[in-house]
């Protein structure tokens, strides 16, 4: 699966990586991405997920195909 990656994530990521292997819900997904990186940990757990340009909830079942895309929470004015 394709994962994309915003803001202060891209300090610990790639902007854009694939990840395989049997990632096939959203607590299999922050587990896998905190092992490629603990150092973000408590940041995924703020973090927004969306699929198919929707955010998702925890429940949602990730295919194989999907594109994830990661926010981070973020401040503005």
């Amino acid at each position: 699966m394709k994962i994309q990656v915003f803001a202060a994530l891209k300090d610990h990521f790639d902007r854009e990586f694939e990840v395989n292997g049997a990632v096939n819900n959203m607590e299999a997904l922050r587990s896998r991405l905190r092992e490629m990186n603990p150092a973000c940990s408590a940041m995924l757990d703020s973090c927004r997920f969306a699929v198919h340009d929707e955010f998702i909830d925890n429940d949602f079942k990730l295919q194989e195909n999907d594109t994830v895309i990661i926010l981070p929470p973020s401040s503005g004015g």
